[in-house]
């Protein structure tokens, strides 16, 4: 169980070598990462921990971030902020299609995800 004053960020993202980037970075800044390879995976992630920010891919196999975006706000009456981590060409039209908070376009700066990251991050609590 993180401590009161870390923060929980789930990514969801099935290239498993952006995960392991991300969750790097954002574990040395003080962060609990959790990781799920598709949208599914992430849903199951959900119903035993509410993170207080989710990192979302679009373009997954088994359930894609369309369709995770959509159960999630139906099956969770949470404030968790999305931001949605793309390759797309205008990614902040994939972030406003799912009601999402943010984006972060593929590829990305490692400062830039940080500071994202900790901009959404305290969303959950206002």
């Amino acid at each position: 169980m993180p401590d009161d004053n870390s923060r929980t960020v789930l990514v969801i993202d099935d290239d498993q070598d952006i995960v392991s980037l991300v969750a790097m970075v954002l574990e040395a800044e003080g962060y609990t990462v959790q990781t799920a390879a598709d949208g599914r995976e992430g849903l199951q992630k959900l119903e035993r921990d509410m993170p207080d920010l989710i990192l979302l891919d679009m373009k997954m196999p088994v359930m894609d971030g369309w369709e995770f975006a959509r159960e999630f706000h139906a099956r969770h009456d949470s404030k968790v902020p999305i931001v949605v981590l793309t390759a797309a060409a205008d990614a902040r039209r994939r972030a406003e299609e799912i009601g999402a908070q943010g984006w972060i376009g593929k590829p990305f700066d490692l400062d830039t995800l940080v500071v994202v990251v900790d901009r959404y991050a305290t969303l959950r609590e206002q």
